[in-house]
């Protein structure tokens, strides 16, 4: 349920919201959108400072009672007046922004998932020594539930944002039709989020007995009510939520997919949407399991479902054990990877990296590696061993002393993950289907301390959820290499307004249109061990091989 919050607080990271249409949209979405959006734009910590008169309550979304008191279609109404107004241009350019402050919120979702099952796994081994939880470790509990509280209230918000759309007829006009799909698609995929946020973490809270009873407990400091929890696990089995989410699925699969929304006539912002309903673990679940199922004894997902209702829901594409266990960076995985686990494979990568080489990893098992354009999904550097930096004559630098430790134990791998900047080891990497090591063979010892200098300088750092390649205080994986390797010029793209840099505009670097050389190469769990650079040019896209060689 509770992510794991850094020491200074639970941090804002949806910058759209505070801006144009986002400010609005803060005021229609209630309380939790507009802080975080002003806490996101400052950088400053989130901080409970909630106006008495709105309390969050996760009393069960989409009851009577709530419909009641939120006032659905008038919200929506209201909402559609205020923001879908105007000529059509004004109304795509509202939208986009709308959309691009929605990939803020759901990018934050995936990173308290990660911080959650991370926080989980300490406090059970904790609960399993018989170690009472410190006064720290409950703070990081209910600090968490807070934030989710929050995020959860801006998640269903924007579940309800457009959902009267569902009731008018498909428009004439394709650009009008195109906005009506865009908007219904927004808050179909919020309330999927909400869903695949139980499934994958709330739910294994509520599976310890000890720590389902803490926060089911008040916590009037941070505005937490009694038996949030469980209503919480209500609201995940309401029939009448399941019932308003279906809905919205066969509008989709009846007009979502029609030619004006296919991958060349629909935009951009409609292609997320449509691939986050499409990735969405708990989409076949909504669909087809009995409501009822979920009533009875909820104490935690083995109780809510059958052991033959588990295995059945494989069949219809629901890996329940990768939504249950998930994994450190929060991401839902159908399987482990081809590479992984093979001590072949990592003797191979151990001792073919040098320090300063850049690795590039493809997962097309994982929930969000659809969503990175092109081929290679994630890339990381390797700083290399105590041995490299000493002979690179940065061992004592001051950007290095602190990882000592690190290093040493051979977390080598500095990699951005929703979590932040952080090392990790070469075979917690290797959980992959493709790998690709990348070097600059002609570069001087010099500049590669430099690399391996620049890139420790970001451990720690945040998340950049607004993707924005020109910025410094957070990162994401790709921006890593584009501020390690300052000395090399990189295509960058525009994504939704924003300046950004793939990891597929890193691995072009290493084909006929850059300098870097492809030391390594696995396809699909093997080896390609005959000309690696010309299959390099294979895998990347096209059009980024021509952006590169303009």
């Amino acid at each position: 349920m509770p992510g794991s919050a850094p020491t200074d607080g639970v941090t804002g990271i949806m910058s759209g919201w505070s801006i144009g249409v986002g400010r609005g949209l803060g005021r229609k979405l209630g309380t939790a959108g507009l802080l975080l959006g002003l806490y996101c734009a400052s950088g400053f910590a989130f901080e409970r400072d909630i106006d008495p008169a709105y309390r969050l309550s996760a009393e069960a979304p989409g009851t009577a009672f709530e419909r009641e008191r939120l006032g659905i279609r008038e919200e929506c109404g209201l909402h559609r007046a205020e923001f879908h107004g105007g000529a059509p241009d004004e109304q795509q350019r509202a939208q986009t922004r709308e959309v691009l402050a929605y990939q803020g919120l759901v990018e934050e979702a995936l990173t308290m998932r990660a911080r959650s099952i991370r926080l989980l796994d300490e406090l059970r081994d904790k609960i399993a020594h018989r170690q009472a939880l410190s006064g720290r470790d409950l703070q990081r509990l209910n600090q968490g539930a807070a934030a989710m509280l929050e995020q959860r209230a801006a998640l269903y918000r924007i579940s309800l944002a457009h959902e009267c759309w569902l009731d008018e007829p498909v428009p004439d006009d394709p650009q009008a039709a195109r906005r009506q799909a865009t908007a219904i698609a927004m808050s179909l995929s919020a309330a999927l989020v909400l869903y695949d946020n139980y499934l994958s973490a709330i739910s294994l809270y509520r599976s310890d007995s000890m720590l389902r009873q803490h926060l089911n407990r008040s916590d009037s400091g941070f505005y937490i009510k009694g038996g949030e929890l469980n209503r919480i696990a209500a609201s995940f089995a309401s029939p009448e939520n399941r019932s308003r989410v279906r809905r919205g699925l066969v509008w989709f699969e009846t007009h979502g997919r029609s030619g004006a929304m296919d991958e060349e006539g629909g935009d951009e912002a409609y292609r997320y949407l449509a691939q986050l309903i499409d990735q969405s673990p708990s989409r076949n679940i909504v669909r087809h399991v009995r409501p009822l199922e979920f009533v009875g004894n909820m104490f935690g997902m083995f109780s809510l479902l059958s052991v033959d209702r588990l295995s059945g829901l494989k069949d219809e594409g629901v890996h329940v054990s990768s939504l249950l266990f998930g994994n450190a960076v929060g991401l839902v995985e159908s399987r482990r990877g081809k590479l992984d686990a093979r001590p072949d494979v990592l003797t191979r990568v151990a001792s073919s990296a040098r320090a300063g080489d850049i690795l590039l990893e493809k997962t097309p098992f994982r929930l969000t590696d659809a969503f990175i354009p092109g081929h290679w999904g994630h890339v990381a550097v390797w700083v290399g061993s105590e041995a490299e930096l000493r002979e690179l004559g940065v061992w004592d630098h001051p950007a290095v002393r602190p990882h000592h430790t690190a290093i040493r134990a051979g977390r080598g791998v500095v990699e951005a993950l929703r979590s932040g900047v952080e090392m990790n080891t070469l075979a917690h990497f290797l959980n992959v289907d493709d790998l690709a090591l990348l070097r600059q063979e002609d570069v001087a010892d010099a500049q590669r301390a430099q690399i391996v200098v620049q890139a420790l300088r970001q451990v720690g750092k945040g998340y950049d959820f607004n993707f924005d390649v020109q910025s410094t205080d957070r990162i994401v994986c790709s921006e890593l290499v584009y501020h390690s390797y300052i000395h090399l010029d990189w295509p960058t793209e525009r994504h939704l307004g924003r300046v950004t840099i793939s990891p597929d505009n890193i691995a072009v670097r290493a084909t006929t249109v850059g300098p870097l050389s492809v030391a390594l190469l696995y396809h699909d769990g093997s080896e390609v061990a005959s000309n690696p650079r010309g299959a390099m040019e294979g895998l990347v896209e096209a059009q980024v091989i021509r952006l590169a060689r303009r």
